[in-house]
């Protein structure tokens, strides 16, 4: 990998690449990505790893607006680099594939090897894209000391890295399964990369059997819940685990004494956001025996404590601590805290307003440091561990000829959100009808997973649409609306 990693950057530098340009990773889930990655930081440009389930025109936003010199893409994504392209004119193409000398083996192949660059460890490494409140991606600037930082902390708190390793990486390397190859390139782990389109549960029970894996990278809970209602589940020898981290959305306590009964006490709770990446908080996987103290049994609600060297508060509305206890905003400081957002001075200084990150999530510490997520101040959904803005939904739902209002809002199905739609006077769209049609404009992990039909929605005064009345029906007697 230090061959090929030292080849590929040294071939991006004699196309012309300087320090601190921008390269954009369109990949599927494959080793080039991580050759890329690391590449670009040997060479001491900034990687920017996008989601390969984004449609053209979202990948060419996040070309355009990070100003990418280079892209690096697989060959089944033609139709993003033309996107790409065309958003930015002299973007760089390379290509995953074999052949070619715009590809990784064609840089490889002019034999100009590349010695680390010098950086500064608060010159940016990563931009994390990662939905905002105006519904545009932005883009968290990631330094090399977060990076760093938070590989210290995976080693530390996660799950130590022991000689032998297998790691297996079943999530998007562009996410939370590729900041957490970092600790495992750090110790040289041997590392599995599970490259079917989508997630496959047959497919990762027989690969931790085959290849004998002890850490499963990174896990959303609705990865989870699919091993555990899979019939595959028992049917291989998981005897190896011994860490399995998941975080990027709440997992209900009665689905968790399911999965620690199903793999034994290998999960591990993370928290945090591209801003934060992986660090905000951890619950260890001794939090998650089953041992029947209604104290432990409660503490499986939450998301853990704070991480080393991160400092965690409660902020009311005017940005001030809170005792333990009381609900406000989650804020957190520490060396993981991204620098702030790309070429967007508002959004940074509002989210880092008062030397704290302010994560937008409701929540309350208890007297024990335990910290509890109780809801979200903004309005996003987070679906199968990715953001998702709700306004980016609507206005696709808004162009429907037989939609009048539409509102999206995440519901207590274990999996997905929902839109609640008002019908023209006399139209009969169904609700497959508009799930399609939204499919046809979205990402798949966007679109409306269920249809509900209203005769009005509810509004304010000012016609404002009350979100938070519609969705607290769906969480009625839940103690946490998220």
């Amino acid at each position: 990998m230090d061959r090929r990693v030292s080849g590929i950057a040294g071939g991006l530098l004699s196309l012309g690449m300087r320090r601190g340009d921008r390269v954009l990773l369109f990949q599927r889930n494959q080793p080039q990505l991580l050759e890329s990655m690391f590449a670009c930081w040997r060479a001491g440009l900034i990687a920017v790893p996008v989601n390969n389930r984004l449609l053209p025109a979202e990948a060419a936003y996040i070309a355009e607006n990070s100003g990418a010199q280079a892209l690096i893409v697989s060959p089944e994504f033609k139709d993003v680099a033309s996107a790409c392209a065309g958003a930015t004119p002299g973007l760089l193409e390379v290509s995953t594939d074999d052949s070619g000398p715009l590809s990784l083996n064609g840089l490889m192949s002019g034999g100009k090897e590349c010695e680390d660059a010098e950086v500064d460890e608060d010159d940016i490494a990563w931009l994390f894209y990662t939905s905002g409140t105006t519904g545009r991606p932005k883009g968290a600037m990631l330094t090399h000391r977060n990076l760093l930082t938070m590989t210290l902390n995976y080693l530390a708190e996660v799950a130590p890295v022991r000689p032998g390793d297998v790691f297996l990486h079943a999530a998007p390397l562009t996410h939370g399964s590729g900041l957490y190859a970092l600790p495992a390139v750090a110790m040289a782990a041997k590392q599995v990369i599970q490259h079917t389109a989508s997630f496959d549960p047959a497919t990762f029970f027989e690969l931790i059997e085959r290849h004998s894996v002890t850490q499963v990278a990174f896990l959303a809970p609705t990865m989870i819940i699919a091993l555990l209602n899979h019939p595959a589940l028992g049917q291989h020898d998981l005897s190896s685990l011994r860490s399995m981290a998941y975080g990027g959305a709440p997992m209900y306590v009665e689905t968790l004494k399911r999965a620690v009964t199903a793999f034994g006490p290998t999960l591990v709770q993370i928290y945090g956001m591209g801003e934060v990446p992986m660090s905000i908080s951890v619950l260890p996987r001794w939090e998650h025996l089953i041992d029947g103290e209604p104290e432990h049994e409660r503490r499986l609600s939450s998301a853990g404590i704070p991480r080393l060297g991160m400092e965690v508060a409660i902020l009311d509305s005017a940005d001030e601590k809170l005792p333990s206890g009381q609900i406000g905003e989650i804020a957190v400081r520490g060396p993981v805290v991204m620098k702030g957002y790309w070429a967007d001075s508002a959004a940074t200084e509002e989210s880092l307003r008062g030397g704290w990150l302010h994560t937008g999530d409701i929540g309350r510490m208890d007297p024990d440091g335990f910290l509890y997520i109780l809801d979200r101040a903004k309005d996003m959904i987070i679906s199968g561990g990715a953001n998702i803005y709700p306004r980016e939904v609507e206005d696709v739902l808004a162009t429907h000829p037989e939609v009048l209002e539409a509102l999206v809002v995440g519901v207590p199905d274990p999996y997905w959100g929902e839109a609640v739609v008002v019908l023209r006077s006399g139209a009969g769209a169904t609700e497959e009808e508009i799930i399609a049609f939204c499919r046809s404009r979205l990402a798949g992990h966007k679109k409306p997973r269920s249809i509900d039909f209203a005769d009005t929605l509810p509004k304010n005064a000012y016609g404002k649409v009350l979100k938070r009345e519609v969705r607290d029906r769906y969480w009625q007697g839940s103690d946490r609306k998220v």
